[in-house]
Order: C-alpha cells, then sequence, then structure tokens
C-alpha cells in the first residue's frame, strides 16, 4: 500500500467562506439578495462580505473573537455574518427584543469584544456598556464617530479579506437558545456543522436555483438563517429579505415577486390566513413552502392546503443544536400522516427512548435523541449542560415524542416544560424567578397553553400573597419591565394552591390539563 503526501488542508476544506465564494463565482451577476432599496448580486455580495471581514480584522479582532450582533432583518446584518466566515470570528446573534440585561448576559457569558448594533437599539447598548468588556462597536447603518458602519464599509471600494486561515472545525456561530434553563446556553457550531446541515436543508426541501424567496423570519433565529437563507444562497437562488413577516406586506410582495418559496411558523401562517388580502392577493406563484418552529395545528394545515391547492407543503422539525433541521414530513406525506414531524434527515440519525436509553415500541412515548454532523461541538463555557446534554454518546433534544412503524416521528410534549410560542422558545422557569420578584406573589408556575394565535400562549398560574388582590396590569407591567415582550404571560390565573407530589414537586402536566380549555 502506498502513501502519499496528504497535500495541504486547503484542499478539502469546507468552510461557510468557501460555500459562498463558490456561489458568488458560479451565480456571479444574477441577483442573490434585495432588502429595502438595495440589490446585491452574489458577486457583490461576496465582495462586501470580503470588505467588512477586512475592516474587523483591520480594527484588532482575531481569528477566534466573538461579535455580537444586535439588531432586526437586514442585507448588512447578513453581511456582517459572511464576513464573519472570512474573518475567522464567531458570529453571536442576539434577538433584538432582548432587555438591556438579556442582552448583558449574552454579550458577557459570550465574551464578545465587538457589538454591532441597530441605531434604534442605541439606547439599550448604552446602558450596557459599563457592564461588559466589548472593546469595539459598530452600526449596520449611520454609525457614530468612534464606531464603524458595516453599510458603508459593504459599499465601498477598500481591500477584502479572503478566509485562508478559517478551518472546518473552527466555530462559527455562537447560537445562544433558552432550552430548559432559565440562562440561556450558547450552541457551538462549528463550519462543518452547519455546512453539514446546509447539505441536508438542500437535499430534503429541494432548494433549486429557479427558487424565489422571500425571508421574512428574524436571521438571528437558527431556522430562517441556517435552514433556509443560507442553503438558498448557496444553490444560487434569490432571495427578498424583510424585516418583519408583517401579513399584508408578506401577501403583497408574494404578488409582486412571483414568490416560490416561503417559510413561516404556524403563526404567521395563521396570520395570513385570517389576513382579507389573502384572497385577493395572486398567490399563484407560490410552490415549495414550509413550517415548523412549533407544532402545527392539523386544522389550520387542512385550511393552507385547501385555499393554496398548487402547494407543496413541508413540516421541519429540530431544534438550533442540530443546525436545526432534524426531520421533514414532505408534501406526498402529508396526506397519511398529517400531524407528524416526518422522518430524519439525511445527515440525522434519531431514536425514541427510555429514561435507559433503550428503543422504545412503536407509538410508545419517549425522549427524541439525535447523532449528527450538524450538531453543535458543546455549550459555551456550560460543562455540566453539555456533558447533560450528550449523555450516552447522544443528543437528548428535551423533547418527547413517538415513533410509527414506518419511521415517522410525532412531537409530544417537552420533558423540562419549555413553552414553544409563536415559534420561539421560552424557558418558563425565567418568567417564573421574574413574578417571584413582584410583592404580590407567593408562588408561581408558568406553562404553555393552547392558544388559536401563538399556538402556546405563556400562561403564569399565580398564589398571591396573604392581603393582596389579583392585579393583572400590575404583573404584566412587572414582567415587561425585566423580559422580552414574547416572554410577558398572555394570561394569569389566580388560584389558591398549586398541584405537587408527595416529594414536593409542582406538577405542570396536571396543570396544563386542567387548564387547557379554561382560560
Amino acid at each position: 500500500m502506498q502513501s502519499g503526501h496528504p497535500g495541504p488542508v486547503e484542499l478539502r476544506r469546507n468552510t461557510i467562506a468557501d460555500g459562498t465564494r463558490r456561489a458568488a463565482a458560479k451565480f456571479c451577476d444574477r441577483v442573490a439578495l434585495t432588502f429595502a432599496d438595495r440589490q446585491w448580486t452574489f458577486a457583490a455580495l461576496e465582495g462586501a462580505a470580503g470588505r467588512v471581514a477586512h475592516r474587523l480584522v483591520a480594527f484588532g479582532l482575531k481569528k477566534g473573537d466573538r461579535v455580537a450582533a444586535y439588531a432586526r432583518n437586514s442585507d448588512v446584518y447578513l453581511i456582517l455574518w459572511l464576513a464573519c466566515n472570512r474573518a475567522g470570528l464567531v458570529h453571536v446573534p442576539v434577538n433584538y427584543a432582548l432587555t438591556s440585561g438579556e442582552l448583558k448576559y449574552i454579550v458577557g457569558q459570550s465574551g464578545a469584544r465587538a457589538l454591532v448594533y441597530d441605531a434604534e437599539l442605541a439606547t439599550t447598548v448604552a446602558s450596557v456598556r459599563a457592564d461588559v468588556g466589548v472593546e469595539f462597536y459598530g452600526r449596520f447603518t449611520t454609525s457614530e464617530p468612534d464606531e464603524f458602519d458595516v453599510l458603508e464599509i459593504a459599499r465601498g471600494d477598500g481591500p477584502s479579506r479572503d478566509a485562508a486561515d478559517v478551518a472546518d472545525e473552527d466555530l462559527a456561530q455562537l447560537l445562544y437558545t433558552s432550552g430548559t434553563t432559565a440562562a440561556p446556553k450558547g450552541a457551538m457550531m462549528t463550519h462543518r456543522a452547519l455546512m453539514a446541515e446546509y447539505a441536508s436543508c438542500i437535499i430534503e426541501l429541494e432548494f433549486g436555483g429557479a427558487d424565489v424567496a422571500l425571508a421574512a423570519l428574524p436571521l438571528y433565529h437558527s431556522a430562517q438563517m441556517h435552514c433556509f437563507s443560507m442553503p438558498q444562497l448557496l444553490v444560487g437562488a434569490t432571495t427578498h429579505l424583510i424585516e418583519a413577516p408583517a401579513p399584508d406586506l408578506v401577501l403583497r410582495l408574494i404578488e409582486q415577486h412571483r414568490i416560490t418559496s416561503f417559510f413561516a411558523p404556524p403563526t404567521v401562517w395563521i396570520s395570513l390566513l385570517r389576513h382579507p388580502d389573502f384572497d385577493k392577493r395572486n398567490l399563484s406563484s407560490l410552490r415549495n413552502v414550509y413550517y415548523g418552529a412549533s407544532i402545527m395545528p392539523v386544522p389550520v394545515l387542512q385550511e393552507l392546503r385547501q385555499r393554496l391547492p398548487g402547494i407543496r407543503a413541508f413540516n421541519c422539525y429540530g431544534q438550533s443544536e442540530i443546525g436545526p433541521l432534524a426531520t421533514v414530513l414532505r408534501p406526498e406525506e402529508h396526506d397519511e400522516r398529517p400531524a407528524s414531524a416526518g422522518r430524519p434527515i439525511i445527515n440525522v440519525e434519531t431514536r425514541i427512548v427510555d429514561s435507559e436509553m433503550r428503543d422504545v415500541p412503536p407509538g410508545t412515548q419517549g425522549e427524541i435523541i439525535h447523532r449528527s454532523p450538524q450538531l453543535l461541538q458543546g455549550y459555551w463555557n456550560k460543562l455540566e449542560e453539555t456533558t447533560e446534554a450528550f449523555e450516552g454518546g447522544w443528543f437528548h433534544s428535551g423533547d418527547v415524542g413517538t415513533m410509527d412503524e414506518g419511521g415517522y416521528i410525532f412531537v409530544v410534549d417537552r420533558v423540562k416544560d419549555i413553552i414553544k410560542t409563536g415559534g420561539v422558545v421560552v424557558a418558563g422557569r425565567e418568567v417564573e424567578e421574574v413574578l417571584f420578584k413582584h410583592p404580590a406573589v407567593s408562588e408561581v408556575a408558568v406553562i404553555g397553553l393552547p392558544d388559536a394565535k401563538w399556538i402556546e400562549a405563556v400562561t403564569a398560574i399565580v398564589v398571591l400573597r396573604p392581603g393582596h388582590e389579583p392585579d393583572e396590569a400590575s404583573l404584566t407591567a412587572h414582567a415587561r419591565e425585566h423580559l422580552a415582550p414574547f416572554k410577558v404571560p398572555k394570561q394569569f390565573v389566580f388560584v389558591q394552591t398549586l398541584p405537587r407530589n408527595t416529594a414536593g414537586k409542582l406538577l405542570k402536566r396536571e396543570l396544563r390539563a386542567t387548564y387547557a380549555t379554561k382560560v
């Protein structure tokens, strides 16, 4: 057997920057991205990313440094992400709805050296500057004199930077997810993991260069960025990006741009179906539609397919830690199993197990666990949580589900009582800790209850201290002061006691059963 020199690592390297460079070379003058009145070809987008990458390094940022991005959707948000890939920097997306305390935690826990933010979020950023170790600040547009402006750099003619010293196993992103604990955890996603995710999505979701996509969900969220926008960029699709999924705007743009591909969580699909323009707009261009992030009520799915008979619907299930796509229910599988999350995708192996990690029989409930090259390396500076998540050599999703004889997954419940509301995850414990600080609250349990709009509405079951009267307005104001809007309870229920077992454990499952039809 002969053994030759393996050659330089670059021969086999496949980073995100390598993927976008290949796309730019292949699709060059094709329109890659539009936002507001701005339009970028594949070549222009690649050039912009290179210029921003050069400037980030020129400021003093080094490979592996974290760059926090705190903003709403825009073309320059995507460009900063691509620039971080080029420069070997670790992108840290931050939900723009977070409060100053929540922003402070993520920036501090990640150890971010740079923070780039929207101008309208300047007040929140100013409130944490003295408490975080950030050295470099920038804005996506209209910077201050001592900061950098991403759009100005992207549009300029300055020098560019390639990605020669970035490797597959380098971190590309710290993706913070509330998961099942109060403190968010930073999922460490490598270039290799995300490129495996993109390959899976291209195959399983049938992306192609002829796609005309509408991207309306937040790019800080893994679903929009990593399931749709990035894989579609790699195959030469055109993406029309908007700031938020306002129903009237979404319907108008589908008609105007002849959109063929659109992803939204069930809450957005419901808002579109209920909008008076739904039957007035010409939506016949829509071909592949995608839903996920929370469970889609079967009646809503049936209505969507009836009112848009030409569509092909894909159900996408997973979580941030796996890229996030884990299973897909394909269009031809909807008639027989409309409530299923589908089967594992090409790069994912999935099991349903009991507490001893033994496979359960078909139809029996157990925890959903995965193996995949798409998985996170671990949680940033959280060894205990990482060890727990990978117990037994598989990733524990925290979801309860069943698998039928055909290998189709059905998601049943959450192992640790997380709430998926409007397509985002809320940790009940985090909300409880805030409400416990209110002087009128003796005990509180936060659960998700079925809701026509939010799918699961964050609901607080409250036991008051003696001498206090129910005051929902006061509790809501208190929650809004300390929590992002999507975490604030949509409703409060006042009770005398909370159900517990003999060991003193709070029985949230019993609360959900009791109040599911009463609130």
